[in-house]
Order: C-alpha cells, then sequence, then structure tokens
C-alpha cells in the first residue's frame, strides 16, 4: 500500500520513541531478525487489525540504542493520537519505551522533515569495570585520551563536507555530503563523551570517526593525519568502528514538533561519578 493511498481519510501519528539496542538488528526490519520497527510495526497491528508501516528519523545499527528516536505512522482508527503511547507500552518489550504520541499534519514527515540528528557516544576511560555503565559505552582504558586534541578534531569537521572516509559499504545513499552542525568532545569524571549534530548520517558513520578520535586523543595518530584522511577521502585507512554500545540516538530536531522539550530533548542519563569522594575505615 502506497503512502498516498495510506494518507486518505487518515490521520498521522508521531511516536518519540527509546530502546536499549543491545538485543537488536538496528531499527530496520530484517527477515529472521529481531528488530525494533518489526516490534513496534506488529504491537500497532494488533490494535488496528491490519499491517502498517512505521517511518523513522533514523535507522540505528545493530547495538546502538535511541533516547529519543522519531517515527510516524498513519492511522485510520478512533484511537486519538495522544492515547498511542499508552497503548503501545502495554504491549511492547521492556527494552522498547514510548515516550509520547501525537498527531501530525499529513504533510510532516519523521525522516524528511528532520533538520538534523544528534548522537552521542560514551566512553568509560576508568581501568575498573562497571556494570551500571557497560551496556552504554565503550571501555577503553588502554591509554589516557587527551580531549582536546580529540575536540581539535572535531572542530575541522564543522561545515559541509564529503565524508566518504567514514561511509561503511552497503549503504543506499548515493553520496557522502554531510553538514556537520555542532560537535564537541567533554569529560565528566571517567567517562568521555562525544556528541555530533548534523543535516544526516552516513551508514556507520559515527562508529568509525569515533575510533578514529580515539586514535587522535590516545597519540597514536596526529591531528594532520586525521585531517588528511577525511579531507582526502582515504577511506582504506579507516580500519576500525569503536563498538555499538556506546553511540546512542540523542535527539532529532524539527521546525514544527509537537512535544514539549522535557519528552525529547536529553533523556539519555548521564552517570556522575564523585572523583573527590574518601572512604575512610
Amino acid at each position: 500500500m502506497s503512502e498516498k493511498t495510506e494518507l486518505e481519510n487518515s490521520e498521522r501519528v508521531a511516536l518519540v520513541i527509546q530502546y536499549v539496542g543491545t538485543n537488536f538488528s538496528g531499527w530496520q526490519r530484517q527477515p529472521k531478525r529481531r528488530t525494533v520497527q518489526e516490534e513496534i510495526e506488529a504491537a500497532i497491528a494488533q490494535v488496528l487489525q491490519h499491517p502498517v508501516s512505521l517511518i523513522a528519523a533514523g535507522r540505528t545499527d545493530t547495538g546502538v540504542h535511541a533516547a529519543a528516536q522519531v517515527a510516524h505512522f498513519n492511522q485510520k482508527s478512533t484511537i486519538p493520537a495522544s492515547r498511542w503511547a499508552v497503548i503501545l507500552n502495554s504491549r511492547l518489550p521492556e527494552d522498547i519505551l514510548i515516550r509520547a504520541s501525537a498527531k501530525v499534519s499529513e504533510t510532516w514527515h519523521a525522516r524528511f522533515s528532520a533538520l538534523w540528528r544528534r548522537y552521542r557516544y560514551t566512553i568509560y576511560t576508568d581501568k575498573r569495570p562497571n556494570l551500571f555503565v557497560k551496556p552504554f559505552s565503550w571501555h577503553y582504558y588502554h591509554a589516557p585520551l587527551q580531549e582536546s586534541l580529540m575536540q581539535a578534531a572535531l572542530t575541522s569537521m564543522l561545515g559541509k563536507h564529503h565524508f566518504a572516509a567514514f561511509h561503511r559499504a552497503r549503504s543506499a545513499r548515493r553520496h557522502s555530503w554531510v553538514e556537520v552542525q555542532q560537535a564537541q568532545c567533554y569529560r565528566q569524571g571517567p567517562l568521555l563523551h562525544i556528541e555530533i549534530q548534523a543535516n544526516a548520517f552516513l551508514y556507520g558513520m559515527v562508529r568509525l570517526l569515533v575510533g578514529m578520535l580515539v586514535e587522535v586523543g590516545s597519540g597514536k595518530r596526529s591531528l594532520e593525519n586525521f585531517t588528511d584522511i577525511w579531507v582526502n577521502q582515504k577511506r582504506e585507512e579507516v580500519k576500525y568502528a569503536a563498538p555499538a554500545k556506546g553511540l546512542c540516538l540523542l535527539r532529532v530536531g524539527y521546525p514544527e514538533f509537537p512535544f514539549s522539550p522535557d519528552i525529547w530533548y536529553d533523556t539519555q542519563p548521564i552517570f556522575h561519578f564523585n572523583e573527590e569522594l574518601v572512604v575512610s575505615g
């Protein structure tokens, strides 16, 4: 069924979605694979008694999390759009949560109406493992990481550039142009966070980029070499991708959005470590 046919006498519903990506083969529906899209579509279909198509702002990869993914579907039922969050949460598994649902115009599109997407990558740098941080971070403690060097590398990428060096194979996208709007690297105790905001992202881009940023931060790769690789599209020199579990789709920006900031703006919690704490016997 085409989207145009679905729109006839229908209502468009937008969802703000959270999921822990650990046990998913990404967002997009795949044969014989557990995916976020398939789980939510099945829950909606159970209510409406017919198949639906759920369109997301971005297709996160295997193992990647989302704090505020955005998606939409069309319905012809009398169920108020605002009720869908409650209805779906009673039917979805524990690793998916609908933060809120709302009616949007028939021209509003989760993917094509989005102005930007923002990802956060978390690196845990303490030598001692931490079970509560482990599912959502890359435990990297092999060498000290200098966030100032990593920030300098990120700053060089601001603006619209051809990022073919960070474009994995198997992507259906025809080009590698991306406009990086914001990029920052900051530390909170043993946690190092990298946040990147862009109009769109290439398949595997953030994880490949973080892998190289760690090389810069640890002194294994110079800033000049890092810049030369992406400016001159030397894809063969980008060999390692950071683990998926450290990556989270943080939020998506729209010119018109029916949800208040407390629902979608910054909903991935950050652990705070008190480094000055002294325990005495």
